[in-house]
């Protein structure tokens, strides 16, 4: 299954990351090691979010991230959100749909 977690970012994000990055970088680098992120990255213009795309069993993979991110723990993620995605286009859905 694939699963979204959502960032809210504060208003001083790109300010104060660079403490925290490795820390951040280095949870998010052995979760993708463990097959559990695909993508992750901040938006831009203006970085108020970040989007990771997660393939796990359930959203207590991603739940547990969250917990252990230092972007979160040090209050550089004001809001985060797990949402399932139902993909179904593209040669890695999870529940791949095609026309009749």
């Amino acid at each position: 299954m694939h699963f979204l977690l959502m960032y809210e970012l504060s208003a001083d994000y790109l300010e104060r990351r660079a403490a925290f990055r490795d820390r951040h970088l280095a949870v998010a680098w052995a979760s993708a090691e463990r097959g559990e992120l695909l993508l992750g990255g901040a938006l831009e213009a203006p970085a108020d979010r970040a989007m990771l795309l997660f393939e796990a069993d359930s959203a207590a993979v991603l739940e547990a991230f969250a917990r252990a991110d230092p972007y979160v723990n040090e209050g550089l993620v004001t809001h985060w959100e797990v949402r399932k995605w139902n993909t179904v286009v593209g040669d890695g859905a999870a529940q791949p749909v095609r026309p009749a």
